[in-house]
């Protein structure tokens, strides 16, 4: 059975690093959205005379944080498609709101929830100050936003996002990241991944 796997959680939390880990012990398409789709969202904010690395301004919002997500999608449909296992690493907010989006996916992928196994890797923090300091730690341009309005962003930061797929909830994992992330971290969060879950 092929594994369709989320790594989700709000920036600073290590998503990417935690997916990182387990690409090394499993084959997957690793698909990161800021990867996808973050050349040409800065090409188009620069044409647009606007801060590159603004990713909370209404204009990325509108008309660009969508599309980064529709061509990750794409691609993900490619991979399963090839009988490819995949890893998707971003937020998701808005996707796991939806109670379509997940199935709409396996849809036009012609795969089912029989032949997918889903899962959802929540990657939190529980100290705002460790995640601030991951944040300035990777030193990407794009987190200037939230750096320079740390207070307002940290109100809005929810740890556990909203998840409605229909999906069991032995096929979600909440893993706090913090401290060091050792390789007996790593094992819990590859064994909940191979493990057989519920069907949808």
């Amino acid at each position: 059975m092929l594994k369709l796997v989320f790594f989700v959680g709000v920036a600073g939390t290590g998503k990417t690093t935690v997916a990182r880990k387990l690409a090394r012990r499993m084959s997957a398409a690793f698909l990161d959205r800021d990867t996808v789709g973050g050349r040409f969202a800065e090409k188009i904010l620069e044409m647009n005379g606007l801060d590159t690395n603004d990713r909370d301004s209404a204009f990325y919002k509108e008309h660009l944080r969508d599309l980064e997500y529709e061509a990750t999608r794409d691609i993900c449909i490619e991979n399963l498609s090839a009988g490819q296992n995949v890893f998707m690493i971003s937020p998701f907010t808005a996707e796991l709101k939806s109670r379509e989006w997940l199935g709409k996916l396996l849809q036009d992928a012609g795969m089912s929830s029989q032949e997918v196994d889903v899962k959802v890797v929540v990657v939190t923090l529980e100290d705002m100050d460790t995640q601030k300091e991951r944040i300035i730690e990777r030193s990407t341009d794009r987190d200037s936003w939230k750096l320079s309005h740390w207070d307002d962003f940290k109100q809005r930061v929810q740890f556990v996002p909203e998840i409605n797929w229909d999906i069991p909830a032995s096929s979600i994992y909440v893993f706090d990241n913090s401290g060091q992330l050792t390789e007996e971290k790593v094992d819990a969060v590859f064994e909940f991944v191979q493990s057989e879950a519920g069907r949808m």
